[in-house]
């Protein structure tokens, strides 16, 4: 039958969102919407059945899943994810914002060459070196500041925070503590994974008797256009007492200092 999702990838855009779905499609306790469903944010009118036809359907004992990176700067999301379900597990890939804001950057520019710089976008003033937070590449690396809206509805307990970079360096130990967390057998292990020179990132293996090896599309592993040094410095420093308190919420430094 088609059942509400129990867990939600919530965020954050150019994380690693896409990957781990991808991964824990390989798992066969899960079944996830393939595209992004957006009802939280974009489609909330269109109602709850509206978002369950979209589920797949499950077995007794696997999990329905979807992911919508947006969710989570989103403030409505919550509220409305709490409403449907106050047991719904949740789980934030965050990744350095730096290196998260630029790979945003990167991927507008692909679909839109003639914006601006990423230096004429980030400041709202160079030469005082003020950080324009309206931007959404810079505000969505603000994590503190949209897990304070999380947390009026749901407690810490009900979040996995999993690391965008070690979803690259270590995508088996990352991967067991998402299966863990959703109360899975350890099925996706080292042997599922290969590293692929070309991307710089982890590809899954083919599965028995299936077709080619599951790597991401050719969206994924972008080149990052070249940043000032000054500039990437100075949005290192504006992060930086935003990452601490995110460590201290989430009791979890992720080493981006």
């Amino acid at each position: 039958s088609r059942r509400f999702p129990q867990a939600i990838i919530v965020g954050v855009k150019k994380g690693g969102t896409r990957a781990l779905l991808e991964f824990l499609r390989a798992h066969p306790g899960v079944r996830a919407v393939g595209a992004e469903p957006h009802f939280f944010d974009r489609c909330y009118e269109k109602g709850l059945r509206w978002y369950r036809s979209l589920m797949p359907r499950t077995l007794e004992g696997q999990i329905t899943m979807e992911k919508t990176p947006s969710y989570f700067v989103t403030k409505e999301a919550p509220r409305r994810i709490y409403n449907m379900s106050r047991d719904t597990k949740l789980i934030v890939v965050v990744r350095n914002p730096v290196t998260r804001a630029i790979s945003d950057y990167t991927q507008t520019l692909s679909k839109n060459p003639a914006i601006p710089s990423f230096q004429a976008l980030a400041f709202k003033n160079v030469s005082t070196g003020l950080i324009d937070t309206s931007w959404s590449a810079v505000r969505i690396g603000i994590y503190a500041k949209h897990l304070d809206n999380w947390l009026q509805y749901f407690p810490l307990s009900k979040f996995l925070f999993v690391s965008g970079e070690r979803l690259v360096s270590d995508p088996a130990g990352e991967m067991g503590r998402v299966q863990d967390f959703l109360g899975l057998k350890r099925v996706v292990t080292d042997k599922h994974f290969y590293f692929n020179e070309t991307k710089g990132f982890p590809c899954l293996k083919k599965p028995e008797g299936g077709s080619k090896p599951r790597c991401l599309g050719k969206s994924k592993g972008r080149p990052h256009p070249k940043i000032d040094v000054q500039v990437v410095q100075r949005l290192r420093e504006f992060y930086r007492p935003f990452n601490m308190k995110f460590y201290q919420m989430t009791g979890q430094d992720f080493g981006w200092d």
